[in-house]
């Protein structure tokens, strides 16, 4: 367990790390026996987060203007840049840009959490603005996908729902009912303390392991073309960019300062374990494709988000006494 817990405390190194692995795996073996773990982890991936989502969030009042101008960012203006973006800089190759809209689809995940209590931000309304973001991208994304990239790619709408279905429907009921049978068992304290930091490490194998294989699949690809990363960078830091940009402007001009610190982290945190595990099991071997630009979209993330914790005091001033 502690070799775990420091891969997730360590993804930016871990991430690149797998990538390589996956990469000289590709060009050193055959690959295509890798498909079959594709579901396995995806649900390793996604199982371990739904046990500590707190459902019962949603019931809470009193932040509504927060979480309405946190989903009017996410889903009426960041997909659209991403397609934009993805359209300007991937015109020709259509699943990279999917890659990029999956990436801007489906807002919030535990980042959004840690992040707001590292910058002392509002952890209710990110609590409650992680498990909207994720029930409404769930709903969301395969309509966006099918209206905005369906005259590119070939897209089933009912494949893409029974995938949702499959990485976020079913690990969210078993994760909901682990985490029901656990506090009848052992107490909401004691479920806090001694069972729900085990689970997040979980997730962080999941997501090392669809890094891995989504590497080893485009290995070929990738060695003939050793650019291709560099190239998916630029419309990734842009689109990062661009949200933290607007984020923190309406936060400022519109928020508190713990309220706005949630919104930043509720927007620009991205769940890209579910959007990673879409691209791999709803769009066949093409979705290694689109796989590869999420898998560097996690370096970015972390990345920024550390960066972001430090100039929080320079934009939304110190915490009030009350907050500290």
């Amino acid at each position: 367990m502690g070799v775990i817990q420091a891969l997730t405390r360590n993804l930016v190194v871990a991430i690149p790390v797998a990538m390589l692995l996956g990469l000289a795996f590709g060009a050193l073996a055959p690959v295509g026996w890798l498909g079959v773990w594709v579901i396995p982890l995806t649900l390793l991936m996604i199982y371990p987060m739904m046990v500590n989502l707190k459902l019962r969030q949603l019931l809470e009042g009193g932040d509504g203007r927060t979480q309405g101008l946190a989903q009017l960012i996410n889903f009426a203006v960041i997909p659209f840049i991403a397609f934009g973006l993805g359209l300007w800089w991937f015109g020709d190759r259509p699943y990279l840009a999917l890659g990029l809209l999956l990436a801007a689809l489906l807002p919030t995940s535990g980042m959004t959490i840690s992040w707001t209590g590292f910058a002392r931000g509002n952890l209710p309304a990110a609590v409650k603005m992680t498990v909207l973001g994720l029930i409404l991208g769930s709903l969301a994304t395969p309509l966006y996908v099918k209206w905005l990239m369906g005259e590119s790619i070939p897209v089933d709408l009912l494949t893409v729902f029974r995938q949702i279905i499959l990485v976020v429907g079913l690990p969210m009921l078993a994760g909901q009912l682990t985490r029901y049978f656990l506090i009848q068992r052992h107490g909401l304290a004691g479920f806090q303390k001694a069972w729900a930091p085990r689970f997040p490490p979980f997730s962080t194998l999941g997501v090392l392991g669809i890094v891995f294989v989504a590497m080893a699949l485009k290995a070929d690809d990738l060695l003939a073309s050793p650019g291709l990363l560099l190239d998916i960078a630029v419309p990734l830091l842009l689109l990062y960019a661009i949200n933290y940009l607007l984020s923190t402007l309406v936060a400022r001009a519109w928020l508190s300062r713990g309220d706005g610190i949630a919104l930043v982290y509720g927007t620009v945190m991205r769940n890209l374990s579910i959007a990673l595990a879409l691209a791999m099991n709803a769009f066949g071997e093409a979705g290694a494709e689109a796989s590869l630009l999420i898998a560097l979209a996690y370096i970015v993330q972390v990345q920024s988000a550390a960066w972001y914790v430090r100039l929080t005091d320079r934009l939304f001033g110190p915490p009030s006494e009350e907050a500290v």
